[in-house]
């Protein structure tokens, strides 16, 4: 397992995916990507004959064919389906990013550029066992290069746990840039919140002045006065919780005819 960090603060526990299972799904996109990259170099190399190409011309073809099945088969499928090729999906695995999030095409380009250190250079694959046996995470180069890990995708994620503004400070709190409050701070935050029921009054005052001197000084800005630390962490977690969640959406405004105003049934107050 695993503990990544959320743009919500949120820590999230994930198993990761292992040598093995890893090496099997690699072995079943391998065995597609040669069915495919046979096929093709058969279609080109029909094709460049009938036309008469130069042998130099089907060098060069048979060489973008092979090299286009090897990266571009993993880069297409994991960008499109967030982080899983057909391998990958038999194994009930996926690719995320250092924050559990979904991969894109930057993250997967990288990863399929990467896999030429990590599989073809030595043609056996033994870089990619050796750095990822090195790595905690079982992280290969092209792993590393892109910010990304690979898990079991069957694992569900936890409910957000979000925190809830005191109404006192709810205003306080939206002015102000909480951009500059990094994740680890955030996460302490947040364990201290869900903590403070079973914390001793003087763990809980000790704790909580520590934890708001902190935030005050990474978002440079004095603390406010005469409220206590569990308010004004509070305050502030809750407010970055709100601005990384995606806004919700906007009913359209339609104006009604008149007649299907009249047409409303009348309830009674």
């Amino acid at each position: 397992m695993a503990l990544f960090t959320t743009g919500e603060a949120v820590a999230v526990e994930l198993p990761i995916a292992r040598i093995p299972t890893r090496a099997a799904a690699f072995l079943l996109d391998l065995m597609l990507q040669l069915s495919v990259g046979l096929a093709l170099i058969f279609l080109v190399e029909v094709t460049l004959a009938g036309v008469g190409a130069d042998p130099a011309w089907e060098d060069a073809a048979l060489l973008i064919t092979v090299v286009s099945v090897l990266i571009g088969y993993p880069v297409v499928f994991e960008t499109l389906t967030r982080g899983r090729t057909l391998g990958k999906m038999a194994l009930g695995l996926r690719v995320v990013r250092g924050d559990g999030g979904p991969v894109d095409l930057r993250h997967a380009l990288t990863r399929g550029l990467g896999g030429i250190v990590d599989f073809w250079v030595l043609g056996t694959g033994v870089i990619a066992i050796v750095v990822s046996l090195c790595s905690p995470n079982a992280r290969r180069v092209g792993d590393i290069l892109a910010g990304t890990v690979v898990v079991h995708s069957q694992a569900r994620l936890p409910s957000v746990g979000l925190a809830i503004p005191p109404p006192w400070l709810a205003v306080w709190a939206r002015q102000l840039d909480v951009s500059g409050l990094s994740d680890e701070l955030a996460l302490s935050v947040r364990q201290y919140l869900l903590r403070f029921p079973q914390l001793t009054p003087a763990v809980q005052q000790h704790l909580g002045v520590v934890l708001v001197d902190a935030v005050c000084t990474e978002l440079k800005i004095p603390g406010p006065a005469g409220y206590p630390p569990l308010h004004i962490l509070g305050a502030v977690l809750s407010e970055r919780q709100r601005r990384a969640l995606p806004p919700p959406p906007v009913a359209p405004n339609v104006p009604l005819s008149q007649d299907s105003v009249y047409a409303r049934p009348m309830v009674a107050p």
